[in-house]
Protein backbone atom coordinates (compact mmCIF):
# COMPACT_ATOMS: atom_id res chain seq x y z
CA UNK A 1 0.00 0.00 0.00
CA UNK A 2 0.85 3.33 -0.37
CA UNK A 3 0.27 6.84 1.44
CA UNK A 4 -1.86 9.63 0.04
CA UNK A 5 -2.01 13.45 0.71
CA UNK A 6 -4.51 12.04 3.53
CA UNK A 7 -2.42 10.23 5.34
CA UNK A 8 0.03 13.54 5.95
CA UNK A 9 0.30 17.02 8.12
CA UNK A 10 2.21 19.02 6.11
CA UNK A 11 1.25 22.69 7.92
CA UNK A 12 4.73 24.49 8.00
CA UNK A 13 6.27 21.20 6.30
CA UNK A 14 8.85 21.77 3.15
CA UNK A 15 7.10 19.02 0.87
CA UNK A 16 8.56 18.10 -2.29
CA UNK A 17 6.06 17.57 -5.09
CA UNK A 18 7.79 15.75 -8.32
CA UNK A 19 5.39 16.95 -10.91
CA UNK A 20 5.91 15.89 -14.91
CA UNK A 21 5.73 19.25 -16.68
CA UNK A 22 7.03 18.09 -19.67
CA UNK A 23 4.40 19.58 -21.74
CA UNK A 24 4.76 21.40 -25.50
CA UNK A 25 6.46 24.15 -25.90
CA UNK A 26 6.62 26.38 -28.93
CA UNK A 27 9.05 29.91 -29.20
CA UNK A 28 9.06 29.76 -24.96
CA UNK A 29 5.46 29.60 -24.17
CA UNK A 30 3.19 26.05 -23.59
CA UNK A 31 1.20 25.29 -26.04
CA UNK A 32 -1.06 22.71 -24.18
CA UNK A 33 -1.60 23.06 -20.43
CA UNK A 34 -3.78 19.52 -19.36
CA UNK A 35 -1.01 17.67 -17.87
CA UNK A 36 0.22 21.09 -15.76
CA UNK A 37 -3.99 21.22 -14.60
CA UNK A 38 -4.38 17.37 -13.85
CA UNK A 39 -1.21 18.03 -11.39
CA UNK A 40 -2.11 21.17 -10.26
CA UNK A 41 -4.53 19.98 -7.66
CA UNK A 42 -2.46 18.57 -5.57
CA UNK A 43 0.01 21.83 -5.49
CA UNK A 44 -3.12 23.75 -4.53
CA UNK A 45 -4.18 21.33 -1.76
CA UNK A 46 -0.32 21.26 -0.25
CA UNK A 47 -0.36 25.01 -0.26
CA UNK A 48 -3.79 25.52 0.89
CA UNK A 49 -2.93 23.08 3.64
CA UNK A 50 -0.11 25.45 4.93
CA UNK A 51 2.58 23.72 3.61
CA UNK A 52 6.00 25.14 1.77
CA UNK A 53 5.94 23.07 -1.42
CA UNK A 54 8.65 22.62 -3.49
CA UNK A 55 8.01 21.61 -6.92
CA UNK A 56 10.04 19.34 -9.08
CA UNK A 57 9.82 18.04 -12.74
CA UNK A 58 12.61 17.18 -16.12
CA UNK A 59 11.90 18.72 -19.18
CA UNK A 60 12.87 17.58 -22.68
CA UNK A 61 16.40 15.95 -22.95
CA UNK A 62 19.08 17.96 -21.97
CA UNK A 63 21.24 15.19 -21.08
CA UNK A 64 23.02 16.22 -17.81
CA UNK A 65 23.90 19.66 -19.42
CA UNK A 66 22.46 23.30 -18.70
CA UNK A 67 20.39 24.04 -21.90
CA UNK A 68 18.80 27.06 -21.29
CA UNK A 69 15.76 26.86 -24.39
CA UNK A 70 14.71 23.62 -22.07
CA UNK A 71 14.76 25.49 -19.11
CA UNK A 72 11.19 25.03 -16.86
CA UNK A 73 10.97 29.04 -16.16
CA UNK A 74 8.10 29.39 -18.57
CA UNK A 75 6.20 26.40 -16.85
CA UNK A 76 6.29 28.90 -13.64
CA UNK A 77 3.06 30.70 -15.03
CA UNK A 78 1.04 28.26 -16.53
CA UNK A 79 1.34 26.44 -13.16
CA UNK A 80 0.51 29.71 -11.26
CA UNK A 81 -2.15 30.19 -13.21
CA UNK A 82 -3.61 26.42 -12.76
CA UNK A 83 -3.46 26.85 -8.71
CA UNK A 84 -4.39 30.36 -8.45
CA UNK A 85 -1.64 31.51 -6.40
CA UNK A 86 1.72 32.56 -7.34
CA UNK A 87 5.23 30.65 -8.12
CA UNK A 88 8.44 31.34 -7.63
CA UNK A 89 11.34 29.87 -9.81
CA UNK A 90 14.62 28.82 -8.29
CA UNK A 91 17.72 28.65 -11.05
CA UNK A 92 18.93 25.47 -9.82
CA UNK A 93 17.17 22.23 -8.37
CA UNK A 94 19.88 21.75 -5.82
CA UNK A 95 22.99 23.96 -4.31
CA UNK A 96 23.09 27.33 -2.74
CA UNK A 97 20.77 28.57 -5.71
CA UNK A 98 18.10 25.58 -3.91
CA UNK A 99 18.62 26.16 -1.07
CA UNK A 100 17.70 30.14 -0.54
CA UNK A 101 14.63 29.79 -3.01
CA UNK A 102 13.16 26.74 -0.07
CA UNK A 103 13.97 29.15 3.01
CA UNK A 104 12.44 32.39 1.40
CA UNK A 105 9.07 30.08 1.65
CA UNK A 106 6.20 30.76 3.94
CA UNK A 107 3.39 28.35 4.95
CA UNK A 108 1.56 28.26 1.44
CA UNK A 109 3.90 29.36 -0.84
CA UNK A 110 5.07 27.97 -4.21
CA UNK A 111 8.25 27.64 -5.72
CA UNK A 112 9.37 25.39 -8.88
CA UNK A 113 12.86 24.28 -8.86
CA UNK A 114 14.92 23.90 -12.42
CA UNK A 115 15.07 20.79 -14.89
CA UNK A 116 16.23 17.83 -12.81
CA UNK A 117 17.67 17.21 -15.96
CA UNK A 118 20.10 19.65 -16.25
CA UNK A 119 22.54 17.50 -14.02
CA UNK A 120 23.68 14.19 -14.89
CA UNK A 121 23.37 12.50 -11.23
CA UNK A 122 19.17 12.54 -12.14
CA UNK A 123 18.85 10.09 -14.66
CA UNK A 124 21.42 7.89 -13.07
CA UNK A 125 19.73 7.75 -10.13
CA UNK A 126 22.91 8.83 -8.58
CA UNK A 127 22.62 8.77 -4.48
CA UNK A 128 24.65 11.58 -3.73
CA UNK A 129 22.04 13.80 -6.17
CA UNK A 130 19.30 12.24 -4.56
CA UNK A 131 20.31 13.05 -1.11
CA UNK A 132 20.83 16.73 -1.95
CA UNK A 133 17.21 17.35 -3.91
CA UNK A 134 16.09 15.24 0.02
CA UNK A 135 18.18 17.81 1.59
CA UNK A 136 15.45 20.29 0.55
CA UNK A 137 12.72 18.71 1.87
CA UNK A 138 10.76 17.12 5.05
CA UNK A 139 8.32 15.06 3.08
CA UNK A 140 7.87 14.05 -0.94
CA UNK A 141 5.02 13.30 -2.84
CA UNK A 142 5.00 11.99 -6.18
CA UNK A 143 2.61 12.74 -8.04
CA UNK A 144 3.79 11.83 -11.83
CA UNK A 145 2.78 8.62 -13.14
CA UNK A 146 3.95 9.45 -16.64
CA UNK A 147 7.52 9.15 -15.46
CA UNK A 148 7.46 6.37 -12.53
CA UNK A 149 8.50 3.93 -14.87
CA UNK A 150 12.01 5.53 -14.88
CA UNK A 151 14.43 5.00 -11.41
CA UNK A 152 15.73 8.53 -11.74
CA UNK A 153 16.84 10.33 -8.18
CA UNK A 154 13.55 12.45 -8.32
CA UNK A 155 11.21 9.53 -8.99
CA UNK A 156 12.49 7.01 -7.35
CA UNK A 157 15.71 7.79 -5.00
CA UNK A 158 14.09 10.73 -3.29
CA UNK A 159 11.06 8.57 -1.59
CA UNK A 160 13.48 6.19 -0.05
CA UNK A 161 14.96 9.25 1.55
CA UNK A 162 11.71 10.82 3.45
CA UNK A 163 8.55 9.92 3.82
CA UNK A 164 6.81 9.56 0.91
CA UNK A 165 2.99 9.37 -0.58
CA UNK A 166 0.92 9.46 -3.48
CA UNK A 167 -0.59 12.52 -5.17
CA UNK A 168 -3.90 13.29 -6.09
CA UNK A 169 -3.14 12.59 -10.12
CA UNK A 170 -0.84 9.35 -9.09
CA UNK A 171 -3.84 8.11 -6.48
CA UNK A 172 -6.20 8.91 -9.56
CA UNK A 173 -4.50 6.75 -11.85
CA UNK A 174 -3.56 4.04 -9.56
CA UNK A 175 -6.95 3.63 -7.93
CA UNK A 176 -8.26 3.36 -12.09
CA UNK A 177 -5.70 0.93 -13.18
CA UNK A 178 -6.21 -1.49 -10.85
CA UNK A 179 -9.82 -1.56 -11.37
CA UNK A 180 -9.07 -1.86 -14.93
CA UNK A 181 -6.64 -5.18 -14.86
CA UNK A 182 -5.92 -6.07 -10.93
CA UNK A 183 -9.60 -6.47 -9.83
CA UNK A 184 -12.03 -5.52 -12.59
CA UNK A 185 -15.33 -6.48 -12.91
CA UNK A 186 -15.81 -9.46 -15.37
CA UNK A 187 -15.86 -9.62 -18.63
CA UNK A 188 -12.78 -7.90 -19.33
CA UNK A 189 -11.89 -6.26 -23.03
CA UNK A 190 -8.75 -4.87 -24.01
CA UNK A 191 -8.45 -2.95 -27.73
CA UNK A 192 -4.73 -3.43 -28.78
CA UNK A 193 -3.85 -1.53 -31.73
CA UNK A 194 -1.02 0.51 -33.66
CA UNK A 195 1.82 -0.33 -35.99
CA UNK A 196 3.56 -3.11 -34.75
CA UNK A 197 3.50 -6.33 -32.73
CA UNK A 198 7.16 -6.52 -32.17
CA UNK A 199 6.73 -3.57 -30.00
CA UNK A 200 3.52 -5.00 -28.46
CA UNK A 201 4.39 -8.55 -27.73
CA UNK A 202 5.03 -8.28 -23.91
CA UNK A 203 1.73 -6.31 -23.59
CA UNK A 204 -0.23 -8.90 -25.65
CA UNK A 205 1.18 -11.61 -23.62
CA UNK A 206 0.20 -10.30 -20.46
CA UNK A 207 -2.73 -9.65 -21.64
CA UNK A 208 -3.96 -12.50 -22.44
CA UNK A 209 -3.73 -13.88 -18.79
CA UNK A 210 -6.29 -10.99 -17.71
CA UNK A 211 -8.99 -10.37 -20.31
CA UNK A 212 -11.66 -12.56 -21.99
CA UNK A 213 -11.81 -10.68 -25.08
CA UNK A 214 -9.07 -9.43 -27.21
CA UNK A 215 -9.55 -6.94 -30.38
CA UNK A 216 -6.73 -6.32 -32.29
CA UNK A 217 -6.49 -3.01 -34.54
CA UNK A 218 -4.32 -1.09 -36.63
CA UNK A 219 -1.83 -2.48 -38.75
CA UNK A 220 -1.14 -5.11 -36.52
CA UNK A 221 -4.29 -6.36 -37.40
CA UNK A 222 -2.35 -7.33 -40.83
CA UNK A 223 0.15 -9.24 -39.36
CA UNK A 224 -2.71 -11.46 -37.98
CA UNK A 225 -4.14 -11.60 -40.88
CA UNK A 226 -1.24 -12.70 -43.07
CA UNK A 227 -0.42 -15.32 -40.32
CA UNK A 228 -3.92 -16.40 -41.36
CA UNK A 229 -3.34 -17.04 -44.79
CA UNK A 230 -4.69 -13.89 -46.13
CA UNK A 231 -3.53 -11.82 -48.53
CA UNK A 232 -3.34 -8.05 -47.85
CA UNK A 233 -2.03 -6.20 -50.66
CA UNK A 234 0.52 -3.36 -49.98
CA UNK A 235 -0.39 -2.81 -46.12
CA UNK A 236 2.05 -2.54 -43.15
CA UNK A 237 3.05 -5.76 -42.27
CA UNK A 238 5.65 -7.21 -39.97
CA UNK A 239 6.27 -10.51 -42.05
CA UNK A 240 9.10 -11.71 -39.41
CA UNK A 241 5.84 -11.20 -36.57
CA UNK A 242 3.76 -13.97 -38.57
CA UNK A 243 4.75 -17.12 -35.93
CA UNK A 244 4.13 -14.16 -33.17
CA UNK A 245 0.76 -13.74 -34.39
CA UNK A 246 0.01 -17.31 -34.55
CA UNK A 247 1.51 -18.58 -31.12
CA UNK A 248 -0.32 -15.42 -29.55
CA UNK A 249 -3.39 -16.60 -31.18
CA UNK A 250 -2.78 -20.52 -30.13
CA UNK A 251 -1.93 -19.09 -26.27
CA UNK A 252 -5.72 -17.48 -26.96
CA UNK A 253 -7.43 -20.32 -27.85
CA UNK A 254 -6.25 -22.43 -24.82
CA UNK A 255 -7.20 -19.59 -22.29
CA UNK A 256 -10.30 -19.19 -23.83
CA UNK A 257 -9.81 -15.67 -24.64
CA UNK A 258 -12.13 -14.36 -27.89
CA UNK A 259 -9.76 -12.53 -30.30
CA UNK A 260 -11.30 -10.26 -32.60
CA UNK A 261 -10.16 -9.40 -35.72
CA UNK A 262 -11.32 -7.31 -38.96
CA UNK A 263 -13.67 -8.65 -40.52
CA UNK A 264 -13.66 -6.27 -43.50
CA UNK A 265 -11.51 -3.51 -43.86
CA UNK A 266 -10.73 -0.10 -45.81
CA UNK A 267 -8.53 -0.11 -48.51
CA UNK A 268 -6.81 2.46 -50.57
CA UNK A 269 -4.24 2.72 -53.17
CA UNK A 270 -2.26 5.35 -51.66
CA UNK A 271 -2.14 6.79 -47.64
CA UNK A 272 -3.13 9.84 -47.73
CA UNK A 273 -6.29 11.58 -46.77
CA UNK A 274 -9.10 11.63 -48.90
CA UNK A 275 -7.32 8.52 -51.32
CA UNK A 276 -9.53 6.77 -53.26
CA UNK A 277 -11.25 4.10 -51.37
CA UNK A 278 -13.49 0.77 -51.07
CA UNK A 279 -14.37 -1.77 -48.46
CA UNK A 280 -13.91 -5.13 -48.92
CA UNK A 281 -14.13 -8.38 -46.51
CA UNK A 282 -10.14 -9.35 -45.49
CA UNK A 283 -10.39 -12.02 -48.66
CA UNK A 284 -10.19 -9.93 -51.05
CA UNK A 285 -7.67 -7.22 -50.93
CA UNK A 286 -5.87 -6.72 -53.84
CA UNK A 287 -2.61 -6.68 -54.75
CA UNK A 288 -2.19 -3.04 -55.17
CA UNK A 289 -3.99 -1.99 -52.26
CA UNK A 290 -3.78 -1.19 -48.55
CA UNK A 291 -5.20 -1.47 -45.70
CA UNK A 292 -6.04 1.81 -43.70
CA UNK A 293 -9.15 1.02 -41.46
CA UNK A 294 -11.58 -1.51 -40.53
CA UNK A 295 -14.58 -1.62 -41.94
CA UNK A 296 -18.21 -1.42 -40.65
CA UNK A 297 -18.94 -4.82 -40.02
CA UNK A 298 -16.01 -5.06 -37.72
CA UNK A 299 -17.26 -2.05 -35.83
CA UNK A 300 -20.54 -3.58 -35.47
CA UNK A 301 -19.09 -6.81 -34.25
CA UNK A 302 -17.34 -4.58 -31.68
CA UNK A 303 -19.67 -2.74 -30.01
CA UNK A 304 -21.96 -6.08 -30.26
CA UNK A 305 -19.01 -7.56 -28.30
CA UNK A 306 -19.34 -4.00 -25.80
CA UNK A 307 -22.49 -5.19 -24.55
CA UNK A 308 -21.44 -7.84 -22.89
CA UNK A 309 -18.53 -5.96 -21.46
CA UNK A 310 -18.26 -4.69 -18.06
CA UNK A 311 -14.19 -3.33 -18.19
CA UNK A 312 -12.40 -2.18 -21.11
CA UNK A 313 -8.84 -1.03 -21.84
CA UNK A 314 -7.73 0.33 -24.50
CA UNK A 315 -4.48 1.12 -26.09
CA UNK A 316 -4.00 1.85 -30.07
CA UNK A 317 -6.35 3.36 -32.64
CA UNK A 318 -7.72 0.65 -35.07
CA UNK A 319 -6.71 2.37 -38.54
CA UNK A 320 -5.39 5.34 -39.84
CA UNK A 321 -7.16 8.13 -37.68
CA UNK A 322 -5.55 11.43 -38.32
CA UNK A 323 -6.81 11.12 -41.85
CA UNK A 324 -10.02 11.65 -43.44
CA UNK A 325 -11.62 8.86 -44.07
CA UNK A 326 -10.01 6.53 -42.55
CA UNK A 327 -10.53 7.59 -39.20
CA UNK A 328 -14.13 6.15 -39.03
CA UNK A 329 -13.52 2.78 -37.57
CA UNK A 330 -11.80 4.22 -34.39
CA UNK A 331 -14.06 7.36 -33.79
CA UNK A 332 -17.16 4.44 -34.18
CA UNK A 333 -15.73 2.21 -31.78
CA UNK A 334 -14.68 5.26 -29.17
CA UNK A 335 -18.08 6.32 -29.78
CA UNK A 336 -19.79 3.00 -28.83
CA UNK A 337 -17.17 2.97 -25.92
CA UNK A 338 -18.37 6.48 -24.70
CA UNK A 339 -22.21 5.74 -24.75
CA UNK A 340 -21.92 2.58 -22.68
CA UNK A 341 -19.39 4.10 -19.95
CA UNK A 342 -21.69 7.00 -19.67
CA UNK A 343 -24.79 5.19 -19.60
CA UNK A 344 -22.83 3.58 -16.36
CA UNK A 345 -22.92 0.11 -17.98
CA UNK A 346 -18.76 0.17 -18.67
CA UNK A 347 -15.53 0.65 -16.84
CA UNK A 348 -12.96 2.25 -19.66
CA UNK A 349 -9.48 3.10 -19.25
CA UNK A 350 -7.55 4.34 -21.72
CA UNK A 351 -4.02 5.77 -22.58
CA UNK A 352 -0.70 5.80 -24.72
CA UNK A 353 0.12 8.99 -26.93
CA UNK A 354 -2.05 7.93 -30.07
CA UNK A 355 -4.67 6.56 -28.08
CA UNK A 356 -5.44 9.98 -26.68
CA UNK A 357 -4.86 11.82 -30.02
CA UNK A 358 -7.06 9.36 -31.39
CA UNK A 359 -9.74 9.83 -28.33
CA UNK A 360 -9.80 13.72 -28.76
CA UNK A 361 -9.75 13.30 -32.58
CA UNK A 362 -13.25 11.49 -31.79
CA UNK A 363 -14.65 14.21 -28.85
CA UNK A 364 -14.92 11.32 -26.41
CA UNK A 365 -11.92 12.18 -24.03
CA UNK A 366 -14.31 13.22 -21.08
CA UNK A 367 -16.81 10.46 -21.92
CA UNK A 368 -14.38 7.24 -20.75
CA UNK A 369 -14.12 6.21 -17.54
CA UNK A 370 -10.44 7.55 -17.05
CA UNK A 371 -7.94 8.43 -19.89
CA UNK A 372 -4.52 8.30 -18.75
CA UNK A 373 -1.79 10.90 -20.50
CA UNK A 374 0.96 8.37 -19.47
CA UNK A 375 2.67 7.16 -22.74
CA UNK A 376 5.26 4.98 -21.53
CA UNK A 377 4.49 4.59 -18.08
CA UNK A 378 0.51 3.53 -19.12
CA UNK A 379 2.38 1.29 -21.54
CA UNK A 380 4.37 -0.35 -18.87
CA UNK A 381 1.91 -0.87 -16.39
CA UNK A 382 -0.49 -2.88 -19.11
CA UNK A 383 2.73 -4.82 -19.77
CA UNK A 384 2.33 -6.60 -16.06
CA UNK A 385 6.05 -4.32 -15.30
CA UNK A 386 6.88 -3.04 -11.85
CA UNK A 387 7.15 0.81 -12.10
CA UNK A 388 10.05 1.55 -10.01
CA UNK A 389 8.31 5.40 -9.34
CA UNK A 390 4.82 3.48 -7.85
CA UNK A 391 6.77 0.68 -6.13
CA UNK A 392 9.17 3.47 -3.84
CA UNK A 393 5.68 4.70 -2.70
CA UNK A 394 4.90 1.62 -1.38
CA UNK A 395 5.03 0.75 2.40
Amino acid sequence: MYRTLDDLDVRGKRVLVRLDLNVPMKDGKVTDATRIERQSETVRELATRGARVIVLSHFDRPKGKVVPEMSLKPVAEPLADAIGRPVAFADDCIGETAKAAVARLKDGEVVLLENTRFHKGEEANDAAFSQEIAALGDIFVNDAFSAAHRAHASTEGVAHLLPSAAGRSMQTELTHLAKALEKPQRPVMAVVGGAKISTKIALLENLLAKVDTLVIGGAMANTFLGAQGHAVGKSLIEADQMDTARRIMEAAAKKGVTILLPKDVVLAKEFKANAANRTATVTNVGEDEMILDVGPKTIEDFTKQLQNTATLVWNGPFGAFEMTPFDTGTTGAAKAVAKRSAEGKLLSVAGGGDTVAALSHAGVVDAFTYVSTAGGAFLEWLEGQTLPGVAALEH
